[in-house]
């Protein structure tokens, strides 16, 4: 069965009917899920599977009969593990049914169905007895319920549950305690992800408003490959706290809780940031460790295991504090059942209360938005350009979401501004662009149309092309020959070959011994409903890439012409110039500005000569994945050829991707 479901484009700003299968959910789900990824972590898999193998010993050295049970079994991957270990029957429960019956594949395939029960359920819906889901309480509990911030995913209530209903008191588990670390830190990258800064336009200072400046911001995680901010990006003011501990074998409460961590700072600065993570003990004795810790803690950074599951925690202070070498500091994390939240303050106070936005903004703007905002090299970019046509008698019509371009225009002598944020001398408008009529203008006409062009709803680099649309919807207002800033976009690619994040999209095959082809076909016929041919959105600076071949403009939207009726088409190919392996190509947008200043989404400097590319901090890329890799030798033999439409009618781009090989006469 067929549905109608309303989605905003994001390119077009239009209220889309689009007729979808009742299917599309989960396969959108299974597409962007991480499974494959947690199964290519051999260090996670192997850390599981000794935990396993101690914790069945244990229970079989006491006599008795090993039962266990696997909450959020996923593919059954614990449970197929538990049985070789040596268990006598495996209760394995998993609440997403399109995963649920890949397990029973699995299980059924590799012969443990005899010895495991895939229970399609919450595990908080469980129950036991003679007509249960269970016929008597597990003694034996294994786990996979984290996240990044380890209990993001509701793993402290599926604890407290599982210990009052499902298992025995005293039962061994996998893992068997989790321990949360955390650093306090200054930062100027990271902390410019949480307040508006200061900045100078045209030798005038500009302030944030009191309302942002002093709000506590939100607390929610800002979770990221920490391994990709080098230590130089930041300045440690105490030494690397023990926060708290779980112990997964007893009663866990899900109730709030506050624990503090005191030292002396090591140095003087500002206390801005906290980096956290947390590693599992699989076993009582701590012998069996999996550890989230960035790479640049490792001896060898080389030999930390990459997961994407599994990442890293940035928490922002509610205040920016100074701190002075040798002052006696107290770092408190506080928790509910979800998420945690930290503050400085002395042990005498009681926890604060979770942070909460006040001013709106950290609501509205996401981290990395915050970012670009206080980016002063991207600001003087755009001040530059914006001097080079501002006039006293301009008319200036701002259209981007939470941008300061209108501002920036005002203090560069406007005569009107609108459609910004508030200012004396600029003027709000609440509607849409299409919307605005020559009444709204007090019958002026706009001379000049600012855009960075910025759109919260924006997902792909592409999706910005918004502001074309609106320049379209606007045409007759505007002047006769009027500036349109940016005045032209270009759509850039190159191919890649990824170091790690590859191993998202990438088949398993066999993991740890056992055969979980089951799922890698779901995952592909959930890629094939049609995640597998289009672009996905990833943050390229945090997944380290190499260029395989030069990077290309392939395509440009002239801002200073309306959106055409017919669709705009290019094709070519694109040499392989250097060795290695391609996974796929990656995709963003650069702006011009005028003639002299553009702007980059994408690639920040030029690739080097061995392929090392540097990306944009503030905005995601689109990455198309092949089906499979390529191997390039880098002769010039083989290259990417490429296929562009964009549809102006729906606002996006499709794009195909063949390999081809020359051959010599």
């Amino acid at each position: 069965m067929k549905t109608f479901c309303g989605r905003a484009n994001p390119a077009t700003g239009a209220l889309d009917w689009v007729e979808e299968s009742e299917e599309y959910d989960y396969h959108q789900e299974i597409a962007r899920s991480c499974y494959a990824d947690m199964l290519h972590d051999h260090d996670r898999n192997e850390k599981y599977y000794q935990g396993i193998r101690a914790a069945v010993s244990r229970v079989k050295a006491r006599g008795e009969k090993v039962i266990v049970l696997d909450i959020g079994t996923g593919t059954g991957l614990l449970s197929m593990m538990a049985v070789t270990a040596g268990a006598d029957y495996c209760y394995a429960v998993e609440v997403f049914k399109p995963m649920a019956d890949a397990a029973f594949r699995i299980v059924k395939k590799n012969g443990f169905s005899d010895k495991i029960k895939i229970i399609n359920k919450h595990s908080t819906e469980v129950t036991v007895g003679i007509d249960g889901d269970m016929e008597t309480r597990a003694n034996v509990l294994v786990t996979e319920l984290f996240d990044t911030e380890l209990i993001g995913e509701g793993a402290l209530p599926s604890y407290e549950h599982a210990h009052l209903n499902l298992v025995q008191a005293g039962c061994e588990a996998v893992p068997h305690r989790a321990t949360v670390y955390a650093q306090l830190v200054e930062s100027e990258q990271l902390w410019s992800w949480a307040q508006l800064q200061p900045m100078e336009v045209d030798g005038r200072k500009l302030l944030p408003p009191p309302a942002v400046s002093h709000c506590a911001g939100a607390h929610s995680v800002c979770d990221i490959q920490l391994s990709q901010v080098p230590p130089h990006r930041f300045t440690p003011l105490g030494p690397l706290c023990t926060m708290f501990s779980v112990d997964f074998s007893k009663p866990v409460s899900s109730a709030p809780q506050s624990h503090s961590s005191s030292f002396p700072a090591q140095s003087s600065g500002r206390a801005q940031v906290v980096l956290s993570w947390w590693d599992i003990d699989m076993d009582p004795s701590g012998s069996i460790v999996c550890s989230m810790a960035p790479s640049w803690t490792y001896p060898d950074p080389q030999s930390a295991p990459w997961r994407d599951h599994w990442m890293q925690s940035v928490y922002f202070l509610p205040v920016e504090r100074r701190v002075a070498e040798g002052e006696e500091l107290s770092l408190t994390v506080s928790h509910d059942d979800y998420s945690l939240w930290y503050s400085l303050q002395p042990d005498s106070e009681a926890p604060p209360c979770r942070p909460c936005c006040v001013c709106q903004a950290h609501l509205v703007w996401t981290r990395t938005r915050f970012g670009e905002l206080n980016d002063r090299q991207r600001t003087q970019s755009y001040v530059r350009a914006l001097r080079s046509v501002i006039k006293p008698d301009s008319v200036c019509l701002g259209v981007s979401d939470g941008s300061l371009l209108p501002i920036f225009a005002h203090m560069l002598g406007a005569k009107k501004v609108l459609n910004a944020n508030s200012m004396r001398g600029v003027q709000i408008l609440g509607i849409r662009p299409d919307q605005l009529s020559s009444t709204d203008l007090a019958g002026e006409q706009i001379s000049v149309l600012i855009g960075e062009p910025y759109f919260s709803t924006s997902l792909l680099p592409w999706h910005s092309l918004y502001f074309w649309y609106c320049r379209t919807a606007l045409v007759r207002l505007l002047a006769p020959n009027a500036t349109i800033l940016p005045c032209s976009a270009t759509l850039c690619m190159v191919a890649v070959e990824f170091q790690d994040l590859w191993r998202i999209r990438a088949p398993c095959g066999t993991c740890e011994g056992f055969d979980v082809g089951p799922m890698d076909e779901m995952v592909q016929q959930s890629l094939d409903f049609r995640e597998s041919h289009e672009a996905e959105p990833q943050p390229l600076w945090e997944y380290p890439c190499r260029a395989l071949t030069q990077p290309r403009a392939v395509m440009t939207f002239d801002f200073l012409q309306c959106v055409p009726e017919q669709p705009i088409r290019c094709q070519g190919s694109l040499p392989f110039t250097r060795r290695g392996r391609c996974h796929g190509v990656a995709l963003w947008m650069e702006y011009q500005l005028n003639d002299d200043i553009k702007v980059s989404m994408g690639l920040t400097r030029p690739v080097s000569e061995e392929g090392a590319c540097e990306w944009s901090l503030h905005r995601k890329q689109g990455v198309y994945f092949f089906r499979s890799p390529w191997e390039s030798s880098g002769d010039g033999r083989a290259s990417v050829s490429y296929s562009f439409t964009f549809e102006p009618s729906i606002g996006d781009i499709k794009m195909d991707f063949t390999i081809v090989i020359y051959t010599l006469n």
